[in-house]
């Protein structure tokens, strides 16, 4: 199979991979620098990770990525993004297309694929009105009531869930973790549910090491700024115990080494996908040995409370499994590795990439 994977940038994430590619000048190096640096690795398939022949990857949204492949191939300067991943494709001979940024390139896009593109397959994970992904032959993600959803809108759906990163496995072997409780991910006043939690864990950081690495909403950032503290914009900013207890946001290898440092990792849906979870942070919680908190839902298999995970069902119940779970550090510790290993294991790299060649066929 000739495989072509698409992802797209996350924005908070772009200056951290400038800095990886600086001074770095062909189309290749700058691909393997940013897949050495995992940023999104558990949903990246097999063949992709190990620099397979016969797979090709990209972030088709990245000006200055793309722009360099057409450079060296003598595309016209004016050739677009859309142009540039079309010419990539065709180029590669590709036969089955995977896009994790369909979005951005939607049916109008499929349409346009060059004849040995043989079926093309979406990742999306989230409610997606108004969106048009039916030319796609499947659209999967790992939350059922999101794919029923697809489903009702005429489009192929399949279940289909991010893997353990193999690279993970030396985080995990640590055992000096200093961290009590750590969380990592978005943080806004609207998600209710999340900014409950997260200002009920900031008030153990008198006691315990907590660490918190937020990622602020543009708003947000303004509104804590030295200027924007003197304008009317109280709702956007955060409690001062979040702010106090606040990181910079982490990502790659920097945020498998905080994994790593932490006992109990937080983890908080976002009222996006009804009782369905397992989004990633669930995975790499584990994945790095961390025993993951989480809240109670419908979860992947093998993610079950309290023999792989714990769950909670309000802020309050948290507070209270954290204050048990940080006192009985050697069943907390049994947990996170009956965890690790059973993500290493169900979750494989192997696994996913046959499941996946299953639904190319």
């Amino acid at each position: 199979m000739r495989l072509f994977q698409n992802s797209g940038m996350y924005p908070t994430y772009l200056p951290r991979l400038r800095r990886l590619t600086e001074g770095i000048t062909s189309f290749e190096s700058q691909v393997k620098a940013f897949l050495a640096d995992r940023f999104g690795a558990p949903h990246f398939l097999k063949p992709v990770l190990d620099h397979d022949a016969s797979a090709f990857f990209t972030n088709g949204d990245d000006p200055l990525l793309q722009h360099q492949w057409a450079r060296e191939q003598g595309l016209p300067r004016r050739a677009t993004l859309t142009q540039i991943l079309l010419a990539q494709i065709e180029q590669h001979r590709t036969e089955v297309f995977y896009n994790l940024d369909p979005m951005r390139f939607q049916s109008e896009f499929v349409r346009k694929l060059p004849g040995c593109v043989k079926r093309a397959i979406a990742w999306r994970a989230a409610p997606s009105p108004g969106a048009d992904l039916g030319a796609y032959h499947r659209v999967v993600c790992n939350f059922p009531s999101i794919l029923e959803s697809y489903r009702k809108a005429g489009w192929n759906a399949a279940y289909f869930v991010p893997a353990h990163d193999p690279v993970m496995d030396r985080y995990a072997a640590n055992a000096d973790r200093p961290i009590d409780v750590l969380f990592v991910g978005g943080y806004s006043r609207h998600h209710r549910r999340r900014a409950e939690l997260l200002e009920a864990i900031a008030g153990l950081a008198s006691v315990h090491a907590v660490a918190m690495h937020l990622d602020r909403s543009r708003v947000t950032r303004w509104a804590e700024s030295e200027f924007g503290r003197l304008l009317p914009l109280a709702a956007h900013r955060r409690p001062p115990n979040i702010r106090q207890a606040s990181r910079e946001p982490i990502f790659g290898l920097d945020l498998y080494e905080a994994l790593s440092l932490a006992k109990i990792v937080v983890n908080g849906a976002i009222d996006m996908a009804g009782d369905d979870r397992g989004n990633m942070r669930c995975f790499e919680a584990m994945g790095c040995g961390a025993l993951l908190l989480t809240d109670e839902g419908n979860y992947p298999e093998g993610m079950t409370s309290p023999e792989t995970i714990v769950t909670y069902n309000t802020p309050a119940a948290a507070l209270t499994h954290l204050a048990r779970l940080l006192d009985e550090p050697g069943h907390t510790g049994q947990i996170a590795k009956a965890g690790h290993e059973m993500v290493r294991v169900r979750y494989s790299k192997d696994r996913q990439w046959a499941r996946f060649a299953e639904l190319a066929t």
